[in-house]
């Protein structure tokens, strides 16, 4: 394939989806049987059932690392084994690290050894509020992807994504334009765009028209597939990375959730 981006596409053509499943094993929230489990095979163990209930639906997995982290060695074990068996048992499913990682040059070294080395994820969301400087070790790994933050899904991202610039442009907007251009010389890139504003999505994709959105904010937060499609795909049909988290792990039926997910959003493609 040309890049690591080809990988997500390549998927997305396969089996006709833009599905994104978020792994975030709370383990506050996982059913009985696994908490009894204990160590790393409760978090473990429920995402692989996860896993194999809708893989055949979905395009990428994405854990939150917060998720795992919580639960110190026992967590992290867990995150470990999950990568190794997508790796493994479904090697073409694009992989992502939940981790929002920002930090200066040689910290993040260690940061991109980890998450892509030693866990072998495909990409990672990365903060730019630290400037394109901070983040080149990211960058310069034209084997992996760098989905940066441009607008988020939460209700106080505005605080600081839409102050308007001197020049009268948004914050975000002028950051995704930036990574749309200035940052993405090795094609490697990603951006994150929040799925609850219609109105962001089509903003986000004439700014770049081609570029892939990772897009939170279905289901749990309120965004809704329809908006979202019939202005985000880019010229090809696909440009979207469509999450949803808690709203298929947590059901009761999570192979069918993903399966009606995936059915909404090829009906507005």
């Amino acid at each position: 394939m040309d890049n690591i981006i080809e990988k997500y596409n390549q998927r997305a053509r396969k089996i006709n989806s833009l599905l994104c499943v978020g792994l975030d094993a709370d383990y506050e929230k996982l059913p009985e049987k696994y908490k009894k489990l204990g160590g790393s095979e409760a978090q473990f163990q429920f995402n692989k059932d996860i896993i194999d209930a809708t893989a055949e639906y979905v395009s990428a997995f994405k854990p939150n690392v917060a998720f795992y982290e919580a639960r110190g060695l026992e967590g992290m074990e867990a995150l470990k084994k999950t990568v190794d068996y997508l790796k493994e048992k479904y090697p073409d499913i694009f992989t992502i690290l939940d981790a929002k990682r920002a930090d200066i040059g040689n910290t993040n070294n260690g940061y991109v050894t980890s998450i892509f080395d030693y866990f072998g994820f495909d990409a990672v969301t990365v903060n730019p509020y630290l400037g394109k400087e901070a983040i080149i070790p990211f960058l310069e790994r034209k084997d992996r992807c760098s989905i940066i933050l441009a607008k988020t899904s939460n209700t106080g991202a505005g605080e600081l994504q839409d102050l308007v610039l001197e020049n009268k442009e948004i914050l975000w907007e002028n950051l995704l334009k930036k990574i749309n251009t200035q940052w993405n010389k090795n094609n490697n890139l990603m951006a994150v765009i929040g799925g609850t504003s219609k109105d962001n999505v089509i903003t986000a994709r004439m700014i770049a028209p081609e570029l892939t959105f990772l897009v939170p904010g279905i289901g749990a937060q309120g965004g809704e597939v329809k908006n979202i499609l019939e202005k985000g795909k880019n010229s090809k049909g696909l440009g979207l990375i469509i999450n949803s988290s808690r709203g298929i792990i947590f059901s009761q039926n999570p192979k069918e959730e993903a399966r009606k997910l995936r059915d909404e959003i090829n009906k507005y493609r």
